[in-house]
Formats: structure tokens, C-alpha cells, sequence
């Protein structure tokens, strides 16, 4: 046997103990060697493109850390109390007073010395920082806090609440963290679950999970290694764990599936292995090595959290690839007839009185499709496309607060009363100049005169703060943006701020640098950078993928219809994302609404994601088909065979996709939201109209068309290693059409 596939799960099979303990050993020294060097994590320096990059590296080569800012809010509940009333000031004074001697703060000041009242004077903001960490003020806030609700207590006539760094990521870490972890762990016994259906046998269920859960493990540990050249962002360890699971639970039971139904059809335990091996093992392949270049398109981003989710990515599927064609076949070798252990009554399962393992239902659909295939892919082309059609009108943009979690905290109610009384005070721009004397007067001049003109172009209604550090030679101004919450708005106004105000200002000046960072700027770069990024990684993905269908197939058709099948598939899935969570229809049936956007890295996300996994079931459909049509089988009846053969599998396989990216749908995030319903939406639309009919029905019109490879590519190398059965044990020779006068010979 010629397949690398067919090799290690011989090699595998005859050396089964070696093989398991191989494995074993390399999860265990993975995880080892990870846990001794400590995963590296992005620095914030390293998190968003462009100036916010630079600002934040200026800070970090200084040695300055940015303490958590904390804020509280003290606003008057009817039009006639003024900030300058005695009531007023009493609980200021009262605010201050309390979050101080809580010993957690430092740098608390009085609104009135800092001028933080709003023009209606019925509204005043107390700021000061967290001591400690920055990283962990989250975990000490919980005492100012309580001295901020206590003194909302005794002022009943005031509404004092509290908004901040520390104060956000408490709120959020105790109501959605726990749900968050729940969801990603929930995910294995969902799996588990629906394999048990799939299988019929507890033994045969559990293999496909173990292994899923051992390639993670070796996989977190081997993270923390990559870690170390490119640091990982806090959704690696997420997007690592969904990938894993599904790529590693669909690899197990691609092979599973094969193996019991060649012993259904009388085949002994060896020859169906090595059966499955030689075809279910090399389609792993492929696929896997599909799935890798895709997830590896993420690197060229040009964003560290992009760039870490596609490495964790791209090794876990590596490894759960590696596992399925080596471990697994030696641990089949050793179950053998116990893999059926644990047998769970009226569960459906392939009959060993039938070995063909084919879909009665599947049967029956591919039957129409086949009979009108013209018809059949008009209407489902037709259907996707109109399902894709508002993915034109598709915005993108970081969401704000309000918008990622509606009303479902109280913290998003005071962010929307400060934004309201101080527009974009929640969410300033910075501005951080470092220059060679920051005390020099020219220095000086600059930025009292940018802090006059922050003003007077319309960018800001201030107050616009600037925080001194004269031993490093750094000042740091806050301006808070016209337009608040209204990205548009506010991103009009720090255009004016780079594009007209600094230069006016400091660019008068040489040796100097004023990167203007913040939410409302890193939100833009960062948009700004996926929308470039799209082209490179897109062009990236799709060209590598046509490669490695060409060359694992040797069909330029197959190639090419492989292309356009998962664009149309992504295509869906980004018209469901856009009508549901921005135009919000029909977004009340999954538990949303509307927000009017996408979040800004989701789209490229979901491509990279969507067309690798979506390369599973492809391969795997067409490598029945073509091995099929190698037996001797035409064209039609070889599209039947390898549709309904694999139709419960791939059913099987993606039942558990969609369930496990459902669970994530249901997360309060509109974030998680989004990818869940992107995600399970997409793999369903794959697994049902464009395997089940779109892809029979162009495969049935194009007929001898499909194994099409002209003269000039003949010299491509040869990957295909086909291995046909029970006649693979032969040496024979199979002619395969390749066009209109002259079959390439292929050798089985």
C-alpha cells in the first residue's frame, strides 16, 4: 500500500502497544514541557494594529504601567438639583471619603477641581485608579465597590454608580465567565451524546471523545511552546478547544464508520482495517493538511490574537490528524470485537446484514437531485444565493458595551448615562507624546494648543485631561470624543484629531510622536486592518486549497467545484449573520436582536474556520465518489454510492458541529453570539444543501467531466495512493477517463 495513511495504521496495527504508548508519551511530555516553560501571553502592545500598537509601546518601553481607571458617577434624578447644591456636594464628599478608605485606590479627585461636571450641571464624575496590578484590579475591587453602593444608600435622591476597567471585567468575569466555561465543557458530553446515537455502542462512542480530549491536551502544552515565538491571546485556548473537538471527533469517526461497515460486509478485522486505513485514513489526510492551510491564513493578518488563534488552530488539528491515522487504528486493533462493547438498545447503527452502510433517506433525496439535477441546482444555488444576498450591505465594527450586552446588566445602564452627560467620556481618545524634553516650552505650546483645538474643530467637548510624566518624557492626554457610543460619530471625530489637530500641533515639531490610541481608535485600526487583510488571506486559503484538491485528486474540476461550493457556503452563512444580527430578522428565535453590526473579526474569522472544516466533508464525499468510480462504477451510479454511503457520517459529524457551536449561540455575548449561529448555521447549510444536492448535481451534470486533468498538468506529482477495498490487496490497474482521447492510467 502506497498511502502514507495506509502505512502508519499498518505500521500501527501490526506494533499495536508501541504505537499507544508512543502516543501516550507524547501527550504526556507535551503537556510536561508546557507546563515548564509557561505560555506567553500577547502583550497589550501587541493587541491592536497601528498607532493604538505604538501608543502602548511608547508606555510599556518606559516602564510606566497604566493603572485601571475606576469612575463614579453622581447625577441628580430631577432637573432642578445642580451639582453645586449643598445635597450634592455632601455626597460627593461622602463618595470620595468612602472609596478611599477602602485602601484600594489611589488618585481620587474631586469633579470640581477637575472640572468633570456636565453642561446641564446635574451630573459629576469622581475618577480615580486601582492599586496593584492592573491585570488583576478586577479581583480587589470588590470592597470599593460596596462603598459606592453604601453611599448610594444614604443619597437616595442621587444615582451614584460606579464604571471602570476593574469594575467591567468584575461584572463580566461573575456573569458570563462560569457560563462561558460551562459552555466549552459541555460541548464533550453533547458530543458524546449524539456518537452514542451515531454508534449504538458506548466503547465505540468514547474512542472518537478520547482522542479529541487527548490531542487538546498535547495541544495546550505544545501552545505554550509556540507561545514563546508567537504569543497567545485569550481566545486561542477557546477557538483550540472548538476546532479540536470537532476536527478530532469527525477524523475518529470517518475511520470508525469505514472500519464497522467493511465488517458488516463480511470483511475479518484486519482487512477492515487496513481497508479503512488505506481510504477513510487517507481522506483524514488530506483533509487534515487542507484544514491546516486554511487555519494558517490567519497568520497573515498582521494581529496577534488573529495570529494565535490560527497557530492553536493549526496544531490541533495537526495532532488530532496525526492521532486518528496512528493511535486510533492500533487501538481498533486491539479492541477489535470489543469496540461493540456497551450496547445501547433501539439506537440506530450500521446492521452487519447490510454492509453498504448507505442512508435510506439520503437514498431517496439523491434520487430526485440525480433525476433533475438541472433543476435541483438551480433551486438550491438559488436558495444560497438569496440567503447570502444581505451580506452585501454587511457592517463591520468593534461593538460597544451596550450593544455586546444589551440590557442584561446594570453596568451597561450607567455606561450609557455617563455617555449621555459626557459624551465619549467613557471612552476617550488618547494621545501619547513622547518627545526628548517633554518640558521643553515648545513642547508645551504643542500640547496646550492641541488641547484648545481638541475643542474648538468640533472632536471634542472636553474636559481634555493631560497627565504629565517628566522622567520619562512622556504626556499622556485624554480627550473625550464627540459621538460617545455612535461609532460613526465618534470616528468622525478622531479623524479630526489625527488628521487635523496633531498636525497642526505637534507636527510643527520634530522628535516627537503623538499615536492616538483608545477604544474608539483601536476599534477603527483594528477594522481597518481586517478589511486589509481580507484580500491576502483570502487569496492565501483559497489558492492553497485548490492546490491540494488538485494534487490529492488529480481533477481540475474537482478542484475548482470545490472552491466555488464552500465560497457559496460562506456566503450563506455571512447573509444569516447579517439578517439576523444586524437587520434582526428573525433574531428574536435564537435570542437576540439587532445590534445594526458584525463584529469586526468575525467575517475573516468565519471564512478560515468555515472552509476548512467544511473541506472535511468534502473530501471525504469525493474520495467515495472517485474510489467508487475506480471499481468501475460510471459516473452517476458512483455519485449515488460514495452520497448515500457517507451520508451518516457526515449527518453524524455534523449534528455534533452544530451542537457544539449552538451552545455558544445561546451566550448572553452578543459576540459568542454571533460566531455560534455563524458557525452552526454554515456547517448545516454544508452538510445538508451542498453535499447532499448541490454537489451531486453539478458532480451528475458534469459527468466524465469531473475526473477532467489536461495534458499540461500531467506533470503534477501523483497523491492520490488510492486504495479501492479489498482490491487494494491486488496488483491491478483501473482505466480513469482523464479526456476526450487519451485515459491516464491509475495505479491501485
Amino acid at each position: 500500500m502506497r498511502g502514507i495513511a495506509a502505512r502508519a495504521g499498518g505500521w500501527s496495527a501490526r506494533h499495536r502497544w508501541a504505537a499507544v504508548g508512543i502516543w501516550v508519551l507524547f501527550v504526556v511530555l507535551a503537556m510536561g514541557i508546557g507546563s515548564a516553560v509557561g505560555q506567553v501571553e500577547v502583550k497589550q502592545s501587541q493587541q491592536m494594529p497601528g498607532e493604538v500598537s505604538r501608543a502602548h509601546q511608547i508606555i510599556e518601553d518606559a516602564g510606566l504601567e497604566e493603572p485601571a481607571g475606576e469612575t463614579v458617577l453622581v447625577q441628580a434624578t430631577d432637573t432642578e438639583t445642580k451639582a453645586t447644591a449643598p445635597e450634592f456636594r455632601s455626597a460627593v464628599d461622602a463618595v470620595m471619603k468612602a472609596v478611599q478608605s477602602t485602601g484600594e485606590v489611589s488618585d481620587v479627585t474631586s469633579p470640581y477641581e477637575t472640572g468633570t461636571v456636565s453642561k446641564d450641571g446635574r451630573s459629576a464624575l469622581i475618577q480615580f485608579n486601582v492599586r496593584g496590578d492592573p491585570e488583576t484590579a478586577h479581583k480587589r475591587i470588590e470592597p470599593v465597590l460596596k462603598a459606592v453602593e453604601k453611599a448610594q444608600s444614604e443619597h437616595q435622591g442621587l444615582v451614584i454608580e460606579e464604571l471602570g476597567g476593574a469594575s467591567m471585567n468584575k461584572t463580566f468575569k461573575d456573569a458570563f465567565g462560569d457560563d462561558f466555561k460551562q459552555a466549552e465543557f459541555s460541548a464533550v458530553p453533547v458530543a458524546l451524546g449524539i456518537l452514542l446515537i451515531a454508534f449504538g455502542a458506548l466503547v465505540a462512542a468514547l474512542l472518537p471523545v478520547l482522542l479529541a480530549i487527548s490531542a487538546i491536551m498535547a495541544t495546550t502544552g505544545l501552545m505554550a511552546v509556540a507561545s514563546h515565538f508567537q504569543p497567545m491571546g485569550e481566545s486561542a485556548n477557546s477557538v483550540m478547544l472548538l476546532v479540536g473537538l470537532a476536527v478530532g471527533v469527525d477524523y475518529c469517526l470517518f475511520y470508525l464508520r469505514r472500519e464497522r461497515e467493511e465488517r458488516a460486509a463480511g470483511r475479518d478485522a484486519q482487512t477492515a482495517l487496513m481497508i479503512a486505513a488505506a481510504t477513510s485514513g487517507r481522506s483524514i489526510v488530506v483533509s487534515g493538511v487542507t484544514v491546516c492551510v486554511a487555519m494558517a491564513g490567519m497568520l497573515f493578518t498582521g494581529i496577534a490574537e488573529f495570529q494565535s488563534m490560527g497557530l492553536a488552530a493549526l496544531i490541533v488539528v495537526a495532532v488530532a490528524m496525526v492521532g486518528s491515522v496512528t493511535v486510533l487504528p492500533a487501538l481498533m486493533s486491539l479492541l477489535g470485537e470489543r469496540v461493540e462493547k456497551g450496547r445501547v438498545p433501539f439506537l440506530n447503527r450500521v446492521k452487519r446484514s447490510n454492509g453498504s452502510g448507505e442512508s435510506r433517506v439520503w437514498r431517496a433525496v439523491l434520487g430526485g437531485v440525480l433525476r433533475r439535477p438541472k433543476v435541483s441546482l438551480a433551486v438550491a444555488a438559488g436558495a444560497l444565493v438569496a440567503i447570502a444576498l444581505p451580506a452585501v450591505g454587511m457592517h463591520t465594527q468593534q461593538l460597544t458595551l451596550d450593544q455586546e450586552f444589551g440590557d442584561s446588566l446594570p453596568i451597561v445602564r450607567t455606561y450609557e448615562r455617563i455617555n449621555k452627560a459626557f459624551p465619549g467620556g467613557t471612552d476617550p481618545a488618547r494621545v501619547v507624546v513622547k518627545a526628548e524634553d517633554i518640558s521643553a516650552p515648545p513642547v508645551r505650546q504643542a500640547i496646550a494648543d492641541f488641547r484648545a483645538q481638541a475643542i474648538s474643530s468640533g472632536a471634542s467637548e472636553g474636559p481634555v485631561e493631560v497627565v504629565t510624566h517628566p522622567e520619562e518624557n512622556i504626556a499622556v492626554i485624554d480627550v473625550p470624543l464627540v459621538g460617545g457610543s455612535d461609532m460613526a460619530k465618534a470616528e468622525k471625530s478622531l479623524d479630526l484629531l489625527r488628521d487635523e489637530v496633531r498636525p497642526a500641533t505637534f507636527g510643527k515639531l520634530d522628535g516627537i510622536e503623538a499615536p492616538v490610541s483608545g477604544q474608539v481608535a483601536g476599534s477603527k485600526d483594528f477594522n481597518d486592518k481586517i478589511v486589509g487583510s481580507v484580500t491576502p488571506v483570502f487569496a492565501f486559503v483559497i489558492i492553497f486549497a485548490f492546490v491540494l484538491m488538485l494534487l490529492s485528486f488529480r481533477s481540475l474540476t474537482i478542484a475548482i467545484t470545490s472552491i466555488v461550493l464552500n465560497l457559496l457556503s460562506v456566503g450563506a452563512a455571512y447573509g444569516i449573520l447579517t439578517a439576523v444580527f444586524q437587520h434582526g430578522w428573525g433574531a428574536s428565535l435564537v435570542g437576540t436582536e439587532g445590534v445594526g453590526a458584525i463584529v469586526s473579526w468575525l467575517p475573516l474569522f468565519l471564512f478560515v474556520i468555515l472552509f476548512g472544516l467544511s473541506m472535511d466533508y468534502h473530501v471525504f464525499v469525493v474520495s467515495r465518489i472517485r474510489e467508487a468510480r475506480l471499481k468501475g462504477r460510471d459516473t452517476r451510479d458512483a455519485i449515488t454510492h460514495g452520497v448515500v454511503t457517507t451520508a451518516g457520517v457526515v449527518t453524524s459529524a455534523a449534528v455534533i458541529m452544530v451542537a457544539v457551536f449552538a451552545i455558544f449561540g445561546t451566550l448572553s455575548m452578543q459576540t459568542m453570539k454571533q460566531m455560534g449561529v455563524g458557525l452552526a448555521a454554515a456547517v448545516l447549510i454544508d452538510a445538508t444543501v451542498i453535499r447532499g444536492v448541490l454537489l451531486p448535481a453539478v458532480m451528475a451534470l458534469l459527468g466524465e467531466r469531473n475526473w477532467y486533468l489536461p495534458k499540461w498538468l500531467r506533470w503534477l506529482p501523483d497523491m492520490t495512493h488510492d486504495e479501492t477495498g479489498p482490491a487494494a490487496l491486488q496488483d491491478r490497474q483501473v482505466s480513469v477517463r482523464q479526456d476526450d482521447d487519451e485515459p491516464e492510467r491509475v495505479r491501485v
